[in-house]
This record gives structure tokens, sequence and C-alpha cells, in this order.
């Protein structure tokens, strides 16, 4: 057995005895090397990337993230291995990444500290199969789509609990965290309605925050025999281009009580050593404001997170509150006639569960989402002002067994769907209008539906071959309340232990939003006739991973088609037409291709996405708003690299061709001409210089100071740089 060159210690307690842990880092060819570890345990802290290609990876089975760690000096850059034991969103039941029967994209904590981003929305553009298209800068609101659709098509997850708005998908990621409280992004593409219901039509976006036990331990006293505290604090603060501020705090406090009684492995399969009963919390807020970089375009946002978690041997019980509030200038945002609109939104978000452990797991949950809306549509006027609250609120319960087999899931949800506004919904009667809080003002519209859900799905897991089959039913009272069904079945099979291939069919569907169905305005018509869409998703892919000396590759390529029904889109028939809400029947289908290679602390990754649509209907259109507005091409290239010891470097590069065009207008009028959008390309840097307990950083992105355009009439920033200082205890 080899040693190592370093080794870090900790003190772990069981049953009032302190044992020193040895923690592998680097191996040692040394002769003396395995006398290092006599009487002593052994844990194994990072695995080389060489060593799991041995690996015949089906096999892993894990229910811990693994924990990869830095040295003040250094930089360590996550791969696909390193997330081998990561349990990702896909199926009812829980699979590590590389047991998953679907290729699901995640974005690692190491990326999110490296990027040269403020916000989630603008880490998700480096997501190759991800289209972000931004109304303002800074992410102040974002749309956000899956391989060609739309914005109203994906569900958008917090720790698995679904915060899709049915008012609109243009707030739908108002997330109330901040990037540092984030431990990963899993993005799951085509359509998934039969794990996360209505509204997964083109994939799924699940943010996970970070584990309260995560942060550095601070040292234990001699004799604290029964309690290991952790306690942390981190926070930062940044500025720069256009008066912009932010800063963030976040705290973190872990007790563990030790149960000398229990010693020998528990039902869960964790050594009695681990199961101990523990309490965990993590609270943190960030506030950002700017001066904006374009006309109209400041803002102020802020948000506050809390998470909490208490964990016993054969069960846990998790709680999460949230809020975010944001206002600002919105530009054009949704009709270049209106140049000088504002907005403002307030969320809030609770979910409540539990969990039981061993081999037949119970999951029940209750959850409520709370968004409130104010638009104006000329600033410090009330002319076109509208006012909204949507609530969500409801409860499920999954029940997941494993058996000799594999793995078996049920599951059964109550969602309730509600909208008091000023113009969305149908006339509220009589003595139940009521005043909007703080305004001189009634909402007087209403409208409301329940979405019952029932799913049940079955995976198995062999050594090189994975299934997973499963059906949603689903009944609406919005429609014609029929109980309808959503199969899917996703295959993946491994040939040899350096790739694998992945295949899935999956039925979605799609609520049209409250803004579909009611909004009017000067510029937009809504339909209450809209039909639910739906669409049938085929993937096919492959991944492959391979070492060549000290050089690690990696590699993704994927094709999908997804057959639409029913498609929503807000659209013109004509040059002087408004924009109305309409379906139609539309196809997307597209490539995907992506190459990672590391070389000791360098990591450079190659992504490039092309999308075709076709429409089956002939009615003539003479502008698309969003569904046919999709990319064609899209690039990304990032590459990290150490300068020195303490300083390294992030650069991405995106380039991207839209197709569709956007009404030009000038000095407010329509000129009754489309233009094309042009292809553009960005440039962006990160340096970061680590210590052992701060880090200062600067950022500049679009450094080639670009104009260009994600959404017609809105100029997006050119050139902006932001330097900060983060410190953590």
């Amino acid at each position: 057995m080899k040693s190592k060159k370093q080794t870090q210690t900790s003190i772990s307690q069981q049953g009032g005895v302190g044992r020193r842990v040895v923690t592998f880092r680097r191996f040692s060819r040394g002769s003396y090397a395995a006398f290092a570890c006599l009487h002593r345990e052994v844990r194994i802290g990072v695995l080389a990337i060489g060593m799991l290609s041995s690996v015949n990876l089906p096999k892993v089975e894990a229910a811990q993230p693994t924990i990869v760690s830095a040295a003040s000096d250094s930089t360590v850059i996550a791969s696909d291995e390193d997330l081998a034991e990561v349990t990702v969103a896909g199926t009812m039941s829980p699979l590590s990444a590389l047991q998953s029967a679907r290729i699901v994209g995640v974005i690692t904590r190491q990326q999110i500290e490296s990027s040269a981003v403020q916000t989630v929305n603008d880490l998700l553009k480096t997501a190759v199969g991800v289209d972000v298209r931004q109304r303002g800068g800074f992410g102040i609101q974002t749309d956000i789509s899956i391989d060609g659709g739309t914005f109203d098509q994906i569900t958008l997850l917090l720790n698995g609990v679904n915060i899709s708005s049915p008012h609109t998908g243009h707030l739908a990621a108002d997330f109330p965290v901040s990037l540092s409280d984030i431990e990963r992004i899993e993005i799951l593409e085509g359509a998934a309605s039969r794990v996360y219901g209505a509204s997964a039509f083109g994939g799924a976006i699940n943010i996970v925050t970070k584990k309260t036990d995560s942060p550095p331990a601070l040292p234990v006293r001699e004799g604290a025999n029964t309690n290991d505290r952790r306690f942390s604090v981190e926070g930062g603060v940044f500025g720069g281009s256009y008066a912009t501020f932010g800063a963030d705090a976040h705290v973190s406090f872990r007790r563990k009580i030790a149960d000398s009684k229990v010693s020998a492995p528990s039902l869960t399969g964790r050594a009695g050593g681990e199961s101990f009963p523990s309490l965990s919390v993590r609270l943190g807020g960030e506030s950002i404001r700017s001066d904006g970089a374009t006309t109209n375009s400041d803002f102020h946002r802020g948000n506050a997170y809390f998470n909490t978690r208490y964990d016993a041997e054969d069960f846990g019980v998790h709680f999460q509150a949230g809020y975010s509030q944001k206002s600002y200038g919105a530009n054009t945002f949704y009709s270049a006639a209106y140049p000088n609109q504002y907005e403002r939104n307030r969320r809030l978000i609770f979910s409540l569960g539990a969990e039981t452990k061993g081999r037949v797991r119970l999951r029940p949950e209750i959850y409520w989402n709370r968004l409130v809306d104010n638009f104006e549509l000329i600033r410090g006027t009330t002319t076109g002002e509208n006012f909204h609250r949507t609530d969500v609120h409801g409860a499920r319960v999954t029940a997941d067994i494993r058996w000799t087999a594999g793995r078996t899931a049920v599951g059964a949800e109550v969602r309730e769907e509600g909208i008091y506004s000023t113009s969305l919904g149908l006339p509220i009667q009589g003595t139940l209008v009521h005043k909007v809080p703080g305004e001189d003002v009634y909402y007087k519209n209403h409208d409301s539906r329940t979405n019952l859900s029932f799913n049940a799905e079955h995976t198995l897991v062999l050594p090189r071959f994975t299934a997973s089959v499963g059906v949603l039913a689903n009944k609406n009272t919005r429609f014609d309340g029929h109980l309808r069904l959503y199969p899917g079945v996703d295959l993946a099979y491994t040939p040899s232990n350096h790739w694998r291939v992945f295949a899935s069919y999956n039925k979605g569907f799609r609520l049209p939003t409250f803004t579909d169905l009611y909004y009017k305005s000067p510029t937009h018509e809504g339909n209450m006739g809209m039909r639910a869409e739906e669409s049938h998703s085929f993937q096919l892919g492959a991944k492959a991973s391979y070492r060549f000396g000290e050089v690690t590759t990696s590699y993704t390529l994927k094709g999908f088609y997804h057959r639409g029904a029913n498609m929503i889109d807000w659209v013109m028939y004509t040059a002087d037409d408004v924009f109305h809400s309409a379906n139609f029947d539309l196809d997307n289908m597209g490539l995907q291709a992506q190459v990672t290679a590391s070389y000791k602390r360098v990591l450079l990754n190659l992504a490039y996405a092309y999308i075709h649509q076709h429409r089956h209907d002939d009615i003539d259109i003479f502008k698309s708003n969003y569904a046919m507005e999709y990319l064609r091409h899209k690039f990304v290239c990032t590459l990290n690299h150490p300068i020195i010891s303490h300083l390294s470097a992030s650069w991405t590069f995106r380039w991207q061709d839209r197709m569709g065009s956007y009404l030009l207008y000038e000095n407010a009028k329509s000129t009754g001409r489309l233009v094309d959008y042009d292809p553009y390309a960005t440039l962006d840097l990160k340096l970061r210089w680590v210590g052992h307990h701060y880090e200062l950083w600067a950022e500049g992105t679009n450094l080639t100071n670009h104009r260009y355009y994600d959404l017609g009439n809105i100029p997006q920033p050119g050139i902006v740089v932001l330097a900060g200082l983060r410190v953590m205890f």
C-alpha cells in the first residue's frame, strides 16, 4: 500500500473517544510509505481520475456526495468522475450520476466559483443546451429554456421542490438564493413530466444548496466527548461598473450528538459511527444595487435563505425558506412601444419535508410559494399598471422500495395554483374583491386550478445496464378533468469501463400560464381557449472518458427529437397586429457535442449545440415572439488555469447564432420592418487569488465591448468590470 506526501488530520468522536484520522491526498512511492498508516484509520480524500477509469462505474453505490478539498495554494478541478457519488435528478428513485439512465449535466461548486458571473442566470449561459435570454443585465429578468423550447416549458426546482410560477415564466428565475448558497446545479434535458409533473415539458433545472456540514470545522475541545459542533461564517463585498455594489453574508452551524449505543452497521448501510443524530442550520442573505448599463435599467435586488435539517439514524427532517425582492427599470422589456416600463417583484418560498431511511424510504413534503408582482407600463404613473399575487401550495409523498428486482417508487401530489390580479383571471363577484396591500387598488380578477398527479416507476440497476420505466397519471381541474397518462423509459448500457450509451423516450406536457390565458394590453392579447402543450421526446447519446498519460479527457455526444403538439407562443399575423397567444405544432431536433480535457490544474472544455425546427401547420405568421426564436448554433469554450501558486484565471468564450427576427422600433414607433438577429460572441475573464481564509477576485464580462441583443430592441451591456473580496472562517 502506498502512503502520501501530504496528509490532513481531523478528530472524529465516537463513544467519547477521540480518533486521529489520516486523510490521503497524494500517493508517495517511498519504500517507507506503507508504515505511515499503521494503527490508524485511513480515509481516502480524493481519488485520481486514472484510478476511477479502471472501476466498473455502474457498480458504484453511494449515498453521500464526494467532498473535494483544495489546499490554499492549489485549485482542484472537478470532473465527471468526481461526481460518481452525487445523487442527481432524473428518476423518482435516487441514483448517482454514474448510475443514472439519463445524461444529467452538473455545474459544480468549483465551476461556480471560477466563473465570471454574479447570478444563477448568467451561470446557466455556460451550459451548451440552455438558452438564456436576458432583458436586463446582471440577471435582473431572464427567460431560460432548454433544447430550443420556451421559458415556460421547464421546471425549476430548489433542492427538489418545484418553484415554477403559473403566472409567467418571465418571473420564474427569481431565485431566493445567492451563488454562495449553491453547491451544484443539475440540468436535465428533455421531457421529465413522469418525474416532475406539469411544466417539465422540455426539462428541469435543480438548484442544490450547500450542506450545512460542508464548512471547515473549528477545533474541538479535549473532553468534548458528546458534541461535535461546527460553526462557520463567510461573506463578501464587491463593486464596479455602473455604480454596482453588492454584499452577502452566510452563517452555518451544525451540532452532532454521539450515541454510544450505535456501534454496529445500521439498516441504512452506514457505519455506526456515522449515524449520529445531528442538527444543522444555514442562513444567508445578499443585496445588490446598480445604476444599470442602459437607459432605465437601474435596479436593486436582494434575497435571504434559511435551511435547516435534523438527521437521525432512521429518518431526517428538512425545512427551507427563501425570500427575494427586485425593483428595476424595465426598459422596453415587453414592448419597445413603451420604453419606460418599471417592475417590482417579491417572492416567498417555504417547504417542509421528511425522509425515512433503509430499504423502504418514505418521503412526505409540503410546500408554499407566493409571488407578488407590480408592473408599470409607464414608470411612475398608473397608466397600464398591473398588480398580481400568485400562490402555489401543495403536498406530495413518495415511497421508494429497494428489493431483489431493483427499485420501485410510487408517488402522489396535489398542487393548487391560484392568482389574484387586476387584469388576469375571471372577474370576482360581490364582496370577494379585496384590496392590494399598501395600495389604493383592488384585485378584481381571480382564477385557480388544482393539479392531481400519481406516478410510478421501476428502476433496474445491473453492473453494466440501467433501465427506468415509469408513468404519470395527471388530472387538472382547469381543463376537461380527464385522467391523462404520460409514460417514459430511460436506458443506459456500458459496453466497457470507458464509455456508456443512453436512450430514452418520455412524453411531456405543459399547462398554459395565467398570462397565456388572460393577459391583455395595448400590444398583447391572451386566449382563454388555450390547450395544454404535449410532446414526445426522444434522446440518444453516449459518454466516454480516457486517460493519456497525465491528460484526462471526457466526451459527450447527444441527439434529440422533440415532437410538439399545441405549442404555445405569442405571435403577430400581420405587421400592424398585436401579439396573440396561440397553439400550433412544432418539432425541435438537434445535436450536442462536448469535449473536456484536464492536465494537472488546467481544464479545457469545448461544447457545441445545433438545433433545427419544423412546423406542421401552414398558417402564415408574421412574427413569433418566443417559440421560433431559438439558437441554431451555440459554442462555448472555457479554460481554467493557474498563473502562480495562489492566482488562477478562468476564461469563457461564447458564440451563438439565433434564428428569428425582431420588429424594429425607432423612437418608440414600429417601423413595420423585421430585422434578423445577428450572431455574436462574448469573452469573459475572472482572476482569483485564494488565500487560507480569504479570496480576492476581479472579473470582466464582454471584454470585446460588443453590443448584442438576446431579445429585440433591448441592448445588452458592453464591458462590465467588477472586483471583490470574500472571507471565510
